[in-house]
């Protein structure tokens, strides 16, 4: 389920004139990604073990995941007041 929301938010923070460009290069990315990841996974399981493999796949996770956290802008603005019948959450 990570990937149509990837999709989305490189569709909401494109250019209308590069959107089409922009989701073609990412899943250009994405794709390759799939088989690189598969062939480099396999390399250093067959030469460090898959527990070593696994814990590599996790690490480069985490660190993609630390790098979209830090320089990807949220797009959804800022609310004010609530409107009329929505709950207010009270912290």
């Amino acid at each position: 389920m990570v990937y149509p929301t990837l999709l989305a938010a490189i569709g909401d923070v494109a250019h209308p004139t590069w959107r089409g460009s922009s989701i073609g290069v990412y899943r250009l990315w994405h794709d390759l990604g799939y088989a690189i990841g598969a062939l480099l996974a396999g390399v250093a399981a067959d030469f460090f073990g898959l527990a070593v493999a696994m814990w590599t796949v996790a690490a480069l996770t985490l660190f993609s995941g630390v790098i979209v956290a830090i320089r990807m802008a949220e797009t959804l603005p800022k609310l004010g007041k609530p409107f009329r019948g929505e709950l207010s959450v009270q912290g």
